[in-house]
């Protein structure tokens, strides 16, 4: 899925969204004491409405709200403390924003429960590979499944494609074998994730093409990952620039959809990125055959 192609991502409650001729911008809200860059800034029900509000007049398309950080080592919640956490908040911003709201999680009853609050969307870091009883909500319910690739708990490939690809196979047989249309999917590499060295992530990043053997939308989440810092020497809360310039680069490598903190910072570079897209395909229209 490359260039301005155009695809429909089916989600739950009976939307949909267009995924490749302009990028889409998938909004981060994490409802924890301890995320990585902004661990206890929408803790409470208004903040993070607050916020997901706000990040949709910027110009995103997805919220995506999660329960329990997924930082290395970050401390493992209840599942009952992660519904408590973002169930409010699904609730609250069902009835005010047309944009679409995704649940970052990877337990099957907090999807369920969270599909029913009114989300669209389940995004699992652990690409179903956990509980994989989140294929047959998906299926049951209609809701879009973002899988990720994870490098956590099993021995990877050493070659980052082939491990992409021995990982998200495995991930998409559990889909299929639920009855998951293809049509309700979107891959993510997992920046960050059990890539363990700034080289890796950026191997991951220059070879991003390759992953569209898969021939489905493919989601970048790179936001003030780690190895920018390794680059560019900035913190994590410093790092929007870094992660703008990678979503412009992933772009023009294929990625429909982006998942930031800093929605603002992120639609400008990818405006310009989908506008050279636009001019690369007039010229293309217009070169003689």
């Amino acid at each position: 899925m490359t260039g301005l192609e155009g695809s429909i991502w089916r989600v739950g409650h009976g939307r949909e969204i267009e995924l490749g001729r302009r990028s889409v911008i998938m909004a981060i809200i994490n409802v924890t004491p301890d995320s990585f860059s902004d661990g206890g800034r929408f803790e409470t029900v208004d903040a993070a409405v607050e916020q997901a509000l706000r990040a949709v007049s910027e110009g995103a398309g997805i919220i995506d709200i999660g329960g329990e950080s997924t930082r290395p080592n970050a401390a493992i919640v209840s599942p009952s403390e992660e519904q408590a956490r973002v169930l409010p908040v699904i609730e609250a911003l069902r009835g005010r924003t047309q944009a679409l709201i995704s649940i970052d999680t990877y337990r099957a009853e907090t999807a369920r429960l969270a599909i029913s609050a009114g989300a669209h969307i389940v995004n699992d870091v652990f690409g179903l590979q956990k509980e994989p009883d989140i294929a047959d909500i998906a299926a049951v319910t209609g809701a879009g499944l973002c899988i990720m690739h994870t490098g956590r708990d099993r021995v990877k490939l050493v070659d980052v494609i082939a491990d992409q690809v021995h990982f998200l196979e495995r991930s998409l047989d559990i889909a299929a074998a639920s009855g998951v249309n293809r049509d309700r999917i979107v891959l993510d590499p997992g920046f960050g994730f059990a890539k363990e060295t700034p080289e890796e992530n950026l191997e991951l990043m220059a070879r991003f093409s390759e992953l569209s053997r898969f021939g489905l939308p493919l989601l970048a989440g790179t936001s003030r990952k780690r190895f920018l810092g390794a680059v560019t020497g900035r913190e994590a809360q410093d790092r929007d620039a870094a992660t703008a310039a990678t979503s412009a680069l992933l772009r023009l490598q294929g990625a429909a959809v982006f998942r930031v903190h800093n929605v603002a910072i992120n639609r400008d570079a990818l405006d310009i990125a989908d506008a050279m897209l636009n001019a690369r395909q007039e010229i293309e229209r217009k070169r003689p055959t």
